[in-house]
């Protein structure tokens, strides 16, 4: 159940990036998705609250997803996991972005790789991996009881830039349609950037979606 679990989330970095921080309520196992910047204020959060950090997952490999990671890692030790296909963002100024915008960020390469239908273990709790590509190649969203976590795959009323090399607007509208609309209309979306919303929303009122789901 959702209520199993706490979500908080921490709007970071110059792009207002969503970093979620989820915590198992029995165990007080954790795990930080995205963390985007300020990586020592990450740690500070999941310290204060007696949680136990466990992993760090990556939605996908840009920038403005991965800006306090090296911090982060540094501070906990803990091992970042990261979709194959955008592994090499991370250690590439190019690919993750970073080098347009002046930084040239770059980390140390993943620690395991997220794949398609693997479950995310948090204590008691469980999150499917989804792989939702488009906005990049190796882009996934974290499926738990009641709540699904996007990265820039979805937003409230749009969807993710694909604008950038190597996406697809043809393949992130796929990757909604099959993976996302199809989940219960209650379910609670978790986006990248911008506030949170539900699937059934989207389905009815996005107008990069609506039309799109013949199922409905």
């Amino acid at each position: 159940m959702e209520d199993a679990v706490t979500i908080e989330s921490m709007e970071l970095g110059e792009l207002q990036t969503n970093c979620y921080v989820i915590a198992e309520n029995h165990s007080r196992k954790a795990v930080v998705i995205d963390p985007a910047a300020d990586g020592d204020r990450i740690a500070q959060m999941v310290q204060e609250r007696g949680w136990t950090l466990e992993k760090i997952l990556l939605t996908h490999g840009h920038y403005d997803h991965i800006g306090g990671l090296n911090t982060l890692r540094m501070q906990t030790g803990v091992e970042v996991w990261i979709h194959q296909a955008d592994a090499e963002m991370l250690v590439d100024a190019v690919k993750n972005l970073s080098l347009f915008v002046g930084s040239g960020y770059t980390s140390r390469e993943a620690d395991g790789f997220l794949i398609e239908g693997a479950m995310i273990t948090i204590g008691s709790a469980e999150m499917e991996i989804l792989h939702t590509p488009g906005h990049t190649q190796g882009s996934v969203s974290f499926l738990g009881s009641g709540f699904v976590v996007v990265g820039d795959t979805l937003f409230r009323g749009s969807i993710g830039r694909t604008d950038f090399p190597e996406s697809s607007s043809e393949v992130l509208i796929d990757s909604i349609r099959q993976k996302l609309l199809i989940l219960p209309g209650e379910t609670k979306v978790y986006p990248g950037h911008g506030p949170q919303t539900t699937i059934d929303e989207e389905r009815r009122g996005n107008p990069f979606l609506v039309g799109t789901q013949s199922y409905i």
